[in-house]
């Protein structure tokens, strides 16, 4: 069954990828993407992996709520091992999977408990992102096309985090010691990724209407979400072809960002292969 998922996703991430080069101009996409500014892009790798390393410090708020004590530094390699297992071996365990396991393997806090805080963690990062879509897309050329979906922006800016709070005092009750710092870090943690996005778009020389793009990137962030594709493959570059449509805009600078965007995701996530052998210390 985990094969045919699997498969199922791959074809899907192939399909989405084959029809979207097929809507636009290839020639002038790897043109755009061969005049990018290298160190623009360095700057957009550093803050996509300072957000990294802040989602590290803020899981391990949840781990420590049910018991598991890690270092930071642990903590950190365990996050970047997940990361290279979801991109790089989609097909097994997974990395929220691998890193319950080893926790339970290391810790026995309850897998329960473990599923509860990575499901938390997740959601932590989801009402950051639909927070941000709401607020940028009221400042973007998409605000001009609907009344209802710039009312319900307006109605998800202002009730996303009352929610998720209700919800998180609710059903994760016993994650509430640290609950400001966990929903200030995850709100931080977008903002890093907003702000690589930001950089790319400067390494793509664009220089206005970036407000657009900037959208864009959240909304596709919030479809990669869903357990469709491999990474979000195909499905941030299908959001980016259609939304750039709408507003009338040329969609290949949009894809070009969603592959880079994505190339500093594997590249980053290459670097958990350095601690898979040893992300945790052994606990006596």
């Amino acid at each position: 069954m985990k094969k045919l998922k699997t498969f199922i996703k791959i074809a899907l991430s192939l399909a989405l990828l084959l029809f979207v080069f097929s809507q636009i101009d290839t020639k002038k996409l790897i043109q755009i993407i061969q005049r990018s500014d290298p160190l623009w892009l360095v700057v957009a790798f550093v803050l996509f992996n300072l957000s990294k390393i802040i989602s590290s410090v803020r899981l391990n708020y949840y781990f420590k709520d049910i018991g598991v004590n890690l270092s930071q530094l642990e903590a950190l390699r365990l996050y970047y091992v997940g990361m290279f297992y979801n991109i790089f071996l989609p097909g097994g365990i997974g990395g929220d999977g691998y890193k319950i396991y080893l926790l339970q393997t290391h810790h026995k806090c309850g897998y329960k408990n473990l599923v509860a805080a990575t499901l938390l963690d997740r959601l932590s990062g989801l009402v950051a992102l639909l927070f941000l879509a709401a607020l940028l897309w009221l400042g973007s050329s998409f605000a001009k096309f609907s009344e209802l979906l710039n009312f319900s922006a307006i109605a998800t800016a202002l009730l996303a985090y009352p929610v998720f709070l209700i919800l998180h005092k609710k059903l994760f009750a016993k994650f509430m010691t640290y609950i400001v710092a966990t929903t200030f870090l995850g709100l931080l943690v977008q903002l890093l990724q907003v702000a690589s996005a930001y950089a790319i778009l400067k390494a793509l020389h664009v220089e206005s209407e970036m407000v657009d793009y900037l959208t864009l990137f959240l909304i596709s962030s919030i479809v990669a979400v869903l357990p469709l594709t491999i990474g979000g493959v195909g499905a941030r570059e299908f959001t980016f072809l259609y939304g750039l449509k709408i507003i009338g805009k040329e969609p290949s600078t949009g894809i070009a960002m969603s592959f880079l965007f994505f190339l500093i995701t594997l590249i980053s996530s290459a670097i958990g292969i350095l601690f898979i052998h040893k992300p945790l210390r052994k606990v006596p």
